[in-house]
């Protein structure tokens, strides 16, 4: 008799990603947000005062996407944009008090968000699996804290 069908890793770790960006979907819905958008406020919370053109670099991702995303949190009164004095063509963006407030609401989702996908986990074994997928990210290229979905 066979035993039950074994998986790699590499496959495990794609189920998961998958249920786990699609929790994080719903999540991040409820504050009205999308996983790019809270991508890009991330970022920025980061580095304030950036441009455009750096935050698109910083990404991986087209400075035109990036565009319609910063509209859309523009218009949602999440960031401001302001010209970059140094030079003017260029526009600085930075988190909104609202944005601030955002950033907050999001911290905690991450937070339950984390909580939930590592439940079956005791706190030493969460620790131990962060660090060799840090190990597996860095060896792989992976910048820190950007989702790789920018890079297309």
């Amino acid at each position: 008799m066979q035993g039950p069908p074994t998986f790699g890793s590499a496959f495990l770790l794609a189920q998961l990603g998958a249920h786990a960006t699609q929790r994080f979907a719903e999540r991040v819905a409820d504050l009205g947000l999308t996983p790019p958008q809270t991508g890009l406020l991330r970022a920025i919370a980061r580095r304030p005062g950036e441009s455009q053109q750096v935050l698109a670099a910083e990404l991986g991702t087209p400075p035109t996407r990036l565009v319609a995303l910063v509209d859309g949190l523009e218009q949602q009164g999440l960031i401001e944009r302001r010209r970059n004095p140094q030079d003017r063509r260029l526009y600085a963006v930075f988190l909104s008090d609202k944005g601030q407030e955002t950033m907050a609401e999001l911290a905690k989702a991450g937070a339950a968000h984390e909580n939930e996908l590592t439940s079956a986990l005791s706190t030493e074994e969460r620790s131990t699996l962060h660090e060799l997928l840090a190990r597996i990210a860095a060896d792989r290229g992976l910048m820190p804290g950007v989702h790789p979905g920018y890079r297309t």
